[in-house]
């Protein structure tokens, strides 16, 4: 494996790496961490098991960096909301980055970022990036079971959240 690679990979995916990102972390504001996936991908090359598709592989640096983002995020507000005492939190979403969207998909976003972490990622990689279960299963860690079962779950409990707003398949 080469750097080449990785920069065939960047071209190829991306654009997914980055959607799954606005998805996950509910900011558009993810260039840098598309960068740092590839930048991570580049440093790990060398442990790169061709078993996996290379998107497969992206895919789980950039759940665990989106992981870390949200950490990052935590750690800054509750750094925020102890200088701040007794004031609300600040929004994880500016009005102008919700406004963005257009109101159907405003709705589905929304009811995306509130379900629990778990459901999130399988909405995501399965449900709007349409990977295989196969795919998704490497990426999170989990039986192709656990991916099938997640994912009805949180597919319903997002239907649920729209009130059926979504048809079903």
């Amino acid at each position: 494996m080469r750097n080449k690679d990785i920069l065939e990979w960047f071209e190829l995916y991306s654009d997914d790496i980055y959607h799954f990102l606005i998805y996950r972390l509910g900011s558009t504001d993810v260039e840098e961490l598309v960068q740092e996936v590839f930048i991570k991908a580049i440093k790990a090359i060398e442990r790169y098991e061709a078993n996996a598709s290379p998107k497969t592989w992206l895919f789980s640096i950039a759940r665990n960096v989106a992981v870390d983002e949200l950490r990052r995020i935590r750690r800054t507000r509750l750094k925020e909301l102890y200088l701040q005492a007794g004031k609300e939190p600040p929004s994880s979403k500016t009005p102008e980055e919700i406004l963005q969207l257009n109101e159907e998909n405003r709705d589905i976003f929304l009811a995306i970022q509130s379900q629990k972490s778990n459901y999130r990622d399988v909405l995501i990689l399965k449900g709007i990036k349409q990977l295989a279960v196969a795919e998704v299963s490497l990426i999170l860690g989990w039986s192709e079971n656990k991916v099938r079962s997640t994912y009805h779950r949180a597919r319903n409990a997002l239907l649920k959240d729209l009130g059926g707003y979504l048809n079903e398949e």
